[in-house]
């Protein structure tokens, strides 16, 4: 008599899958398959177009749901294809895993724990963490992931520690719903990001992993795939900037007020009191600059590189609204007019700026001007709400 799964009934009290998307790992398929089977009986392959004998492999195990591709597509496309497969029998969740045996069966206790303590009211999406800086780690990979890290950061506001492992578990409803373009190794960034987007939880959670250069098949073919997800993240950085960002944070602010925002987003923030002042400063200093259309960019590029908060920075960066451009604009010229030793001219007449030269002059003036002036408003209100805030979280302290 066989032996129940040691998480069959886990695995069917979340609706809960396993996914593993598979090509050309012969050497390591059949060994991870049974190791699988131990923990749960709930398996999806797709076959990648596999070259090897994978296919025959796959014959000794008729109790798994398996989909084979004619032709190799593409990791995310096998993905895609094994999330809609996942769903159409019932599945909610699915974690998925890869074939070339770095995974260990039982960090499937990681995910499924954390999957029984979800809130009810928020999806959740994890990714395993592999602690990438200890040693064993390919170098090449680590640095990747530094990269890739950062700029989830820049687009989502969210921070992992690792964005690449293939080990995960993904909500199915959520992610059949979203429009995912890409079909190779970046989708697994595509669709993190997008799910964040509509505000699903992505966490890391930890895991271990084994590198055995000995039977270990990697198809990540570092100059192109690195090149399609700089390109895909610069695209998301375009998205979130003049959009994704501003969106959330109107939203956030329109929702809760004025007041409530203040007090809840600003004043009663756990950070310390430079760091409150200094996201305030960087927003009036961006929104001061001469970079009229890049302000949301750069604000919200600038948080990210300093840690600070991007929601009040952009809030603030928002000084440059039409009804305040014209006394910025005459604030920067005079500003300008007084650091190149011209002096104040309080009046501006259109004689002033009869040729060229002087409208080529004129514009170095103000871009000069406004720099000056927006490192002084910078500096001002950082002192000021420098000692603002500190009051305030000292009350906070103090107060039972």
């Amino acid at each position: 008599m066989n032996q129940r799964p040691i998480y069959q009934s886990r695995f069917e009290a979340l609706n809960c899958c396993i996914l593993i998307p598979t090509y050309n790992n012969e050497k390591t398929l059949g060994s991870v398959l049974q190791d699988l089977l131990l923990y749960t009986s709930n398996l999806v392959v797709v076959n990648d177009g596999s070259t090897d004998s994978t296919s025959e492999i796959l014959e000794d195990f008729n109790e798994i749901n398996i989909h084979h591709f004619s032709e190799n597509k593409g990791k995310g496309a096998a993905l895609k294809k094994g999330f809609k497969l996942a769903e159409d029998l019932g599945y909610e969740y699915a974690i998925t895993i890869d074939s070339d045996g770095q995974h260990y069966p039982d960090d499937l206790d990681v995910f499924l724990s954390h999957l029984e303590n979800k809130k009810p009211d928020r999806e959740i999406l994890l990714v395993g963490d592999r602690n990438m800086g200890r040693d064993g780690i390919p170098g090449k990979s680590s640095k990747g992931n530094r990269f890739s890290n950062f700029w989830f950061l820049v687009v989502t506001g969210t921070q992992l520690h690792d964005t690449q492992s293939g080990y995960r578990l993904y909500p199915l409803q959520i992610i059949n719903s979203i429009k995912l373009y890409t079909h190779k190794f970046e989708l697994e960034i595509e669709v993190i990001v997008k799910a964040a987007w509509r505000k699903v939880k992505v966490r890391n959670v930890p895991i271990k992993v084994f590198y055995e250069e000995e039977n270990r098949v990697t198809h990540f073919r570092p100059f192109w795939d690195i090149t399609r997800i700089t390109l895909l993240y610069i695209w998301f950085v375009l998205v979130s900037f003049f959009y994704i960002h501003p969106r959330d944070t109107y939203q956030d602010f329109r929702k809760k007020g004025y007041k409530r925002f203040w007090k809840e987003n600003i004043i009663k923030s756990q950070e310390p009191a430079h760091k409150k002042a200094a996201a305030i400063a960087l927003g009036v200093f961006v929104g001061i600059l001469p970079f009229w259309g890049l302000h949301t960019l750069l604000v919200f590029t600038l948080a990210a590189m300093l840690r600070l908060n991007k929601v009040v920075a952009f809030l603030f960066s928002n000084i440059s609204i039409p009804p305040l451009i014209p006394f910025i604009v005459y604030a920067s010229y005079q500003a300008g007019s007084l650091i190149t030793g011209r002096g104040f001219a309080w009046e501006l007449r259109p004689e002033d700026f009869d040729s060229t030269t002087d409208i080529f002059m004129g514009l170095w003036q103000y871009v000069i001007g406004s720099f000056a002036l927006a490192g002084i408003a910078a500096v001002v209100l950082w002192i000021v709400f420098y000692f603002l805030f500190s009051i305030t979280n000292q009350k906070q302290v103090v107060k039972p």
